[in-house]
C-alpha cells in the first residue's frame, strides 16, 4: 500500500548501495514523493567522487552536501581523544562519533525544507538505527522516521544489489566486493561477508584501504613527535597544525606502518555480537600518544576515576546516548582533567606496533629524584614503616580478632 500524504523526505544520503537503493524504493512506496538527500562530508574523500550526480539519477530531487569535517574533528573526535574512551577496550567509536553530528544536520536540513519526515538506511539489527533516532527525538521530537530496512520486503544485500540493478541504480561495487563499509576522517570499517564468520581469518591485502598489513610495512622504523595543550593535539614533528591535519597526516603514516588494525567482535546494542575489521591508523597513535602524556601528568586518584568515566562516556557514545545530560556531564569532567596534559610524547612505528620513545611536559609529576633506586634527600624511606602500620591497622585489628575467637574453641 503507497502512502499518499508524505510530499517530501529528507534521507541521509551516502551513495553506498542502502541509501542509493531507499531512493527508487522511497518514490515507489510514497507516491512518487520528493526525495531530498542529505549528504554529510566527514572526511570520506574518494567515496563523495560524484556522488551529486548519482543522487539524482536515483532520482533525488536535490541534494545537500555538507561539510561537517572540522566540526566532527573539533567538536566529537576531540572529545573523545581527552577521554581516551574506547567501547569494550578496544573500539576508537570511528562510526559512533559520527553519527549525532549527521543525525542534528538532517534536522538542520529537514527544517529548511519544512517537512518533518526523515529517512535512514539503517538495519533493524544495527547500532547506526538507534544512534540516529535518538538524536533526532533530541533536536526535533516532532519527527516522523522512516527506516526502510524495518518494513520492506527486501532481505539481504545480495537482494539490495538486484534491486538496484532493476530499478538502474549506479554503483561501484560488485556481489564480490559488497562488504559494508563505513568511513570517515577518523575510520574505515568492513563487515559482512566473509567477515561474518569469525573463525575466518581477514584478507588483508583485499580489503584494506587506509594502510597494509604489518607484515607488509617497512623493515626499517618511523620516528614522530606529537604536541598537545590541554589535551589537544597542536602539533606533529614540530609543525603546528589543525588537529584535521594531524590527523590525516597520522593516517598516512600510521597506515604505511600497519597501525591501526582491529579484528573485533562487539556487543552491539540490540543484543548481537558482530565481527568487524576496522582501520583507525592516525586515531590510534593520538589515542597511544595521549595516554602516555597523561600518565605523567595526571595524579593517581584522577587518573583511576578518569578510567571508570571513560568507559562510561564510551558506552554513552556507542549508545547513540550524545545528547543528553549524563554525556555533557561527563565531557564537562574530562575537560577539567584536560588542565595540565600539554607536553610532547615520541613514539615509535614499527610494523603495527607503537613503542614510546620519550614524554616530557612541564606539568610533569614524575620526580625522577624522588623515584631512583639512587641516593636521594627527598624521600625518607624509614617513613614507609608508619604509613604501612596504619595502612594496614585494620587488616591486623581482624586477624587478632580471628586469632582470639579460634583460641577461645
Amino acid at each position: 500500500m503507497k502512502e499518499k500524504n508524505i510530499k517530501k523526505i529528507v534521507l541521509a544520503y551516502s551513495g553506498g548501495l542502502d541509501t542509493s537503493v531507499i531512493i527508487p524504493w522511497l518514490k515507489e512506496n510514497y507516491d512518487n514523493c520528493e526525495v531530498i538527500a542529505m549528504v554529510a562530508d566527514v572526511g570520506q574523500e574518494s567515496e563523495l567522487e560524484g556522488i551529486k550526480e548519482k543522487a539524482i539519477k536515483s532520482g533525488a530531487s536535490k541534494i545537500y552536501i555538507e561539510d561537517l569535517k572540522e566540526e566532527f574533528v573539533e567538536e566529537y573526535i576531540v572529545p573523545a581523544i581527552k577521554a581516551g574512551s574506547k567501547y569494550e577496550n578496544k573500539y576508537l567509536l570511528g562510526t559512533s562519533l559520527a553519527r549525532p553530528l549527521i543525525a542534528k544536520k538532517l534536522v538542520e536540513v529537514a527544517k529548511k525544507e519544512n517537512t518533518n519526515i526523515i529517512c535512514h538506511g539503517c538495519t533493524g539489527k544495527g547500532n547506526d538505527q538507534v544512534r540516529f533516532e535518538l538524536t533526532i527525538k533530541a533536536c526535533m521530537p516532532e519527527a516522523k522516521i522512516i527506516a526502510p530496512w524495518r518494513t520492506w520486503d527486501i532481505k539481504s544485500r545480495e537482494e539490495e544489489y538486484e534491486y538496484a540493478q532493476k530499478h538502474n541504480v549506479p554503483l561501484k561495487i560488485t556481489k564480490e566486493t559488497n562488504y559494508s563499509k563505513d568511513k570517515n576522517i577518523w575510520h574505515l570499517s568492513h563487515e559482512g561477508l566473509d567477515l561474518e564468520n569469525p573463525s575466518n581469518e581477514p584478507k588483508y591485502d583485499e580489503i584494506l584501504e587506509m594502510g597494509v598489513s604489518p607484515e607488509n610495512a617497512p623493515d626499517l622504523p618511523t620516528y614522530i613527535e606529537i604536541s598537545f595543550e590541554k589535551g589537544k593535539p597542536i602539533s606533529l614533528n614540530g609543525k603546528k597544525m589543525s588537529v584535521t591535519k594531524i590527523i590525516k597526516n597520522l593516517n598516512e603514516i600510521g597506515g604505511k606502518n600497519g597501525i591501526g588494525i582491529l579484528d573485533l567482535v562487539e556487543n552491539r546494542l540490540v543484543g548481537m555480537k558482530s565481527r568487524g575489521v576496522y582501520e583507525t591508523p592516525g586515531g590510534t597513535i593520538l589515542y597511544q600518544a595521549h595516554e602516555l602524556l597523561e600518565s605523567v601528568c595526571l595524579d593517581k586518584d584522577t587518573m583511576h576515576y578518569k578510567l571508570n568515566l571513560s568507559n562510561q562516556f564510551a558506552d554513552q557514545v556507542y549508545n547513540g546516548k550524545w545528547e543528553t545530560l549524563l554525556t555533557k556531564s561527563l565531557l564537562a569532567f574530562i575537560e577539567t582533567t584536560q588542565e595540565n596534559v600539554t607536553g610532547q610524547v615520541k613514539l615509535k612505528l614499527y610494523k603495527g606496533n607503537i613503542i614510546p620513545a620519550g614524554i616530557s611536559s612541564k606539568y610533569s609529576l614524575y620526580s625522577e629524584e624522588i623515584a631512583t633506586f639512587g641516593e636521594d634527600n627527598s624521600y625518607n624511606q624509614k617513613d614507609a614503616e608508619g604509613f604501612i602500620n596504619l595502612y594496614g591497622l585494620q587488616m591486623k585489628v581482624e586477624a587478632e580478632m580471628k586469632a582470639k575467637l579460634k583460641g577461645g574453641k
